[in-house]
């Protein structure tokens, strides 16, 4: 199979989002996020494990996990996660597939096997 892993990841993770639209990155967020820290980060990808999510976001090659928080909020009883970029990733190595960013269920707050959306926007790696 040609193609990257992220180009993989995509595609995959496109299909999910066809196959189920509540657990997808939508173009406008579902929750409000009025209030909430940093910015909203638009997302590349985002899956869910039984106990783990896992996000691809742009970097400038510095991006670690401490410069976003993931904002947990509870909508017709199923788990929303927000992700916002709180610290600036102000390096000039362009990574173009991003970086993979990995949060588990214990530390979001949530149970193993939890239904889980985004609320975040989807936005292609930069090519």
């Amino acid at each position: 199979m040609n193609g990257s892993i992220i180009e993989r990841f995509v595609l995959v993770g496109a299909l999910a989002c066809a196959a189920v639209l509540a657990g997808c990155a939508t173009s406008e967020p579902t929750v409000s996020t009025r209030g909430m820290p940093g910015a909203l980060e638009p997302i590349h990808a985002a899956t869910f494990t039984k106990d783990e999510a896992i996000f691809w976001v742009s970097s400038n090659g510095c991006t670690k996990k401490d410069d976003l928080i993931p904002i947990v909020s509870l909508q017709g009883g199923q788990a929303v996660i927000t992700l916002r970029r709180i610290d600036e990733d102000r390096c000039r190595q362009d990574l173009v597939e991003g970086v993979e960013l990995k949060w588990s269920f214990q530390e979001l707050g949530l149970t193993p096997g939890a239904p889980v959306s985004v609320n975040n926007p989807y936005q292609l790696p930069r090519s």
